[in-house]
């Protein structure tokens, strides 16, 4: 990864100027920061009264809003706003990406499952639409509709309830017998699976490859990058004039909006803190066996298992091998300073269901690992919501393991209501924790 250079002046380039090689040395890190940090793991230092407020220019009277954060929501949100006639400056301390970023790696799995009573299998299905309407206007692929099955024992509680919900929002799907799983997909082992639903056009995106892409397309419809941090301190105050830079500058606009993944929690420690915790998440890529095609995107689908954990896995992943990972959360995790090195046990875990699940890779070499993390909120619901001591600063985040494949709509939601002056979903709102504290 290159060095953060946050901490001095320098020109800023957009990232249509940038190689994709050197993209993928730049880094993410929303808004933590710089070399220079302070207690908070990397947190950059505040700066001092003498220090320069950067005005916006003037560009006939539009609202400038600095988006905090290039990520999927954040890269989304800076591309809606731009597009509805804001002048928007994004932020990032180490680049769209990056392997801090929780929108780093290699692929997201895109689905429209999600059990009963929530709104996220209707944003998934708008943004399919969406991820689908930017690949044919910028000639780029991402989503890979390679299907998802999900493979159910028991009595399948969050399938059953995803069935309506997939129906009304029109994201088609199958609902097979164990007989005919089997009869479609023989390198899989079935014992315990009593039935499944298949998702024929869901699939997985590419996680790195868009996010940068995002950004590009950003600058080159108009948008002002900065790969710069945005210190930490006073930010929970509501009398604060001006954003406050790694370089000593500080930059003045209309609305701020912070879309920090897992630093969330720690930039603002009152308002999100109590409600949010960044946990470390291992993951890993088997090799597939020599001239063995079966685990390959095209013979085998995305795949979601609830047995006893919730395992899901990519085969395909730009050749990076097959992918598996538990979701249950791991320990609280540091993505500024923490080692991002996988756990032998929850290795020994995953080599142990992919003996049982998929008998052909018993004994598949270790070709890759990767340590990511979630940045959950205590009901795994996303936040977007205006700070209560801030009406001009906008909180996007909190998701929770899942929140990826949502990035346009998410952003095209976000970008209305910041410029339109509305109001959130009760669901997406910080009072929310509150009421579920008083009924728990």
């Amino acid at each position: 990864m290159a060095k953060n250079e946050g901490s001095s002046r320098r020109k800023h380039q957009p990232v249509a100027e940038v190689s994709r090689r050197d993209a993928c040395k730049m880094g993410f890190a929303a808004v933590v920061t710089a070399a220079r940090g302070d207690a908070l793991g990397g947190l950059a230092a505040p700066a001092t009264d003498q220090d320069t407020v950067r005005y916006p220019k003037s560009m006939n009277g539009k609202p400038h809003i600095a988006v905090v954060g290039a990520g999927a929501f954040g890269g989304w949100t800076a591309l809606y706003l731009l597009r509805g006639g804001a002048q928007v400056t994004l932020f990032d301390a180490w680049g769209p990406g990056n392997s801090r970023a929780a929108s780093g790696g290699e692929t997201r799995v895109m689905r429209g499952a999600y059990g009963p009573n929530q709104p996220y299998t209707k944003m998934a299905a708008r943004a399919m639409e969406l991820w689908k309407e930017h690949e044919a206007r910028w000639k780029q692929k991402f989503f890979h509709s390679i299907g998802v099955l999900w493979m159910v024992e028991g009595d399948g509680e969050f399938e059953r309830g995803s069935l309506p919900m997939l129906k009304d929002a029109g994201i088609p799907f199958e609902q097979l017998a164990a007989g005919e799983l089997t009869r479609r997909w023989r390198q899989i082992n079935f014992e315990k699976v009593e039935w499944g639903i298949w998702e024929p056009h869901s699939g997985y995106l590419l996680a790195r490859a868009s996010t940068q892409a995002v950004v590009e397309h950003f600058v080159a419809e108009g948008g002002e990058y900065r790969q710069q941090a945005v210190l930490a301190a006073g930010l929970e105050a509501g009398d604060w004039r001006a954003l406050p830079l790694s370089d000593g500058s500080k930059l003045l606009a209309n609305r701020y909006v912070f879309a920090c993944g897992p630093w969330l929690g720690k930039l603002f420690p009152q308002t999100v803190g109590p409600h949010f915790i960044s946990t470390k998440q291992d993951v890993f890529f088997f090799g597939t066996p020599p001239g063995d095609y079966r685990y390959d995107e095209g013979n085998l689908p995305v795949w979601a298992d609830h047995s006893d954990h919730f395992i899901y896995g990519i085969p395909g992943n730009q050749n990076r091998g097959f992918k598996l990972a538990d979701d249950t959360r791991g320990p609280e995790f540091d993505p500024t300073s923490g080692q991002r090195l996988v756990d032998n046990d929850r290795l020994a875990e995953a080599r142990r269901y992919l003996a049982y699940r998929f008998p052909g890779m018993k004994d598949a070499p270790l070709v890759e690992t990767r340590v990511c993390q979630y940045e959950n909120t205590a009901d795994h619901n996303f936040i977007v919501d205006r700070h209560p001591a801030n009406a001009n600063l906008w909180i996007v985040g909190g998701g929770s393991g899942h929140g990826f494949k949502h990035g346009p709509a998410l952003g095209e939601m976000t970008a209305r209501l910041v410029l339109k002056d509305e109001p959130a979903e009760a669901a997406y709102r910080l009072a929310r924790f509150e009421a579920q504290k008083a009924n728990p």
